[in-house]
């Protein structure tokens, strides 16, 4: 059964951030939303389109403000020919099987529906649909899709486990395991991990890893980013006990923050230009030197809209990682909006860390 979302109410239209924590919190119980529709609250439509969907043999969580909670209520009882009664100071459909404060579950036909009421500021309440398939999740590095897809399919098939295989960069897949039993899965990464031996993390979140990895072994981390603009800080700080390995970060648009900040040298920034890998290098060092950081992860480029070279055009970005053992750099020549060319460069810099210390994070 697939899993429609419908969020109704203006708030969830303008407002992003209650939007991205209602859909976070719902996909922390199901990697897979089969489509996210909007209403307004005005919308005449709704009725009707709630009508042809709890005739189908779907999953629905709608999501509706405290304000409109009963409203819905009366259009799914009309669909549903219900009658609305009142439990625990909530008015819900009297055939509702399950219901917790601000929540409640239906089930009419072959349709099942969890209607909460979400608000800005408001403690989320309980999603009481059930999600039948156990899932995990774990990543492949220094891999291609097609070559993943030829050595995995076997072995899902011998644990009878689906996989979902996409590519978040170059050389880093997300693998997405379903089975209706969890020993499944367990066997089947086992497998994989014994097939692609220092390739794979078995996780969903690959940073909240890192934080646990690097906290394990009582290791730090400093940042120094240009174009990024602390993008790469964000992807940690919004993570739980991120403060326990974070020394901290600097974020380096000027050339003269470069200088005094990191130490970089202005003969380096004249001769190859901010965005060079020479320059990345001495940012990785001077963040290493201003911190007691077991690591370093440097990044600067260009990510648009304008400022582009014929030399360096716009995605051109450079990324140093550094442990007090090596340095290694790349160039990156990337594709899309100012946007997606920041994401791409934090994911490229979160996977040469991890390849540049296999013994400690693979």
């Amino acid at each position: 059964m697939k899993l429609h979302l419908l969020l109704i109410g203006n708030k969830f239209i303008y407002n992003s951030s209650l939007r991205e924590y209602v859909i976070r919190k719902i996909e922390q119980k199901t990697d897979f939303i089969g489509s996210i529709t909007f209403f307004k609250e005005s919308d005449n439509s709704l009725f009707l389109y709630l009508e042809k969907e709890l005739h189908q043999a779907n999953k629905h969580i709608i999501v509706t403000t405290k304000q409109h909670f009963s409203t819905i209520g009366k259009l799914i009882c009309t669909v549903t020919s219900d009658n609305q009664i009142l439990k625990d100071d909530m008015l819900i459909p009297s055939n509702s099987s399950v219901f917790e404060n601000k929540s409640y579950l239906l089930e009419y036909k072959d349709s099942i529906t969890n209607v909460l009421h979400v608000d800005e500021m408001e403690e989320f309440p309980q999603i009481l649909l059930n999600f039948e398939d156990s899932k995990a999740t774990l990543h492949l590095f220094e891999e291609d899709r097609e070559s993943a897809v030829a050595m995995l399919t076997p072995i899902a098939q011998m644990y009878d486990v689906k996989l979902d295989i996409v590519s978040l960069v170059d050389g880093w897949l997300r693998v997405d395991i379903r089975s209706k039993k969890y020993g499944n899965i367990s066997k089947f990464i086992a497998s994989a991990k014994q097939l692609l031996p220092k390739k794979i993390i078995a996780a969903s979140n690959v940073v909240s890893y890192i934080i646990d990895r690097l906290s394990a072994y009582n290791k730090k981390i400093a940042f120094a980013e240009s174009c990024t603009g602390g993008l790469l800080t964000y992807y940690f700080t919004k993570n739980n006990g991120s403060s326990k390995i974070l020394e901290g970060s600097l974020v380096t648009y000027s050339n003269t923050l470069k200088e005094n900040w990191l130490g970089v040298n202005a003969a380096t920034i004249e001769k190859y230009g901010a965005v060079s890998s020479e320059v990345v290098q001495e940012m990785s060092e001077g963040a290493m030197n201003v911190s007691s950081a077991d690591y370093s992860i440097s990044i600067s480029g260009v990510a648009g809209e304008g400022g582009g070279t014929e030399h360096k055009p716009v995605g051109t970005v450079f990324v140093g990682v550094r442990s007090k053992n090596e340095h290694k750099e790349i160039r990156l020549n990337l594709n899309g909006d100012r946007n997606y060319i920041q994401h791409q460069s934090v994911l490229f810099a979160i996977k040469m860390l991890l390849l540049m210390d296999k013994e400690m994070f693979l």
